[in-house]
């Protein structure tokens, strides 16, 4: 069983990051083997002091078998209106590097969507045709080596400019 905590679209494992805990929305996820009741305690002593409080019903999640984690994560986020803001997944060490300056990542941050699980698990598809046209692909990172791969293994032309996710932010002119 664990906790976490969303506020500000900051997640934590076991808490808040940052921010009052008493303005945050306290997530209480049960273990596979028992109920959201084994919440229910500590979801109303929450809820007393003022706390939004969620305990999403985990129940049924293995019926259609494995592989369950991605089902415990979808109904999780859905239970939260999506999975936390990707820039909530990372410590603010890894995260603050990625902007510029502070009032880029407000905007920045402000304009992302929650999105559920499955949003990512799903493969981009290249529209009919572009294997025909002029294309490239822009490499800021290992984690992008994959698709880099990809796009060479189209005929794509791929340029690697070392940076971090957001690294058009950071170095518009390199």
């Amino acid at each position: 069983m664990f906790a976490f905590g969303v506020t500000d679209g900051v997640a934590a494992a076991g808490g808040v990051r940052h921010g009052d805990p008493m303005d945050a929305a306290v997530v209480l996820v049960h273990g596979p083997s028992v109920g959201p009741s084994t919440w229910a305690p500590v979801a109303a002593r929450l809820r007393a002091s003022g706390a939004v409080t969620v305990v999403p019903p985990l129940l049924g999640v293995a019926d259609a078998g494995p592989p369950f984690w991605p089902s415990v994560a979808e109904t999780v986020g859905g239970s939260i209106g999506g999975l936390p803001r990707w820039t909530a997944w990372w410590d603010e060490s890894d995260v603050a590097p990625m902007f510029p300056d502070p009032q880029t990542r407000r905007v920045v941050s402000a304009e992302q969507p929650r999105l559920p699980l499955s949003y990512y698990e799903q493969k981009v598809p290249v529209p009919d045709g572009w294997d025909d046209a002029a294309c490239g692909y822009l490499l800021f990172g290992p984690p992008y080596e994959q698709a880099a791969q990809d796009a060479r293994e189209r005929g794509w032309d791929v340029d690697h400019v070392p940076g971090l996710h957001l690294h058009q932010l950071v170095d518009p002119d390199r």
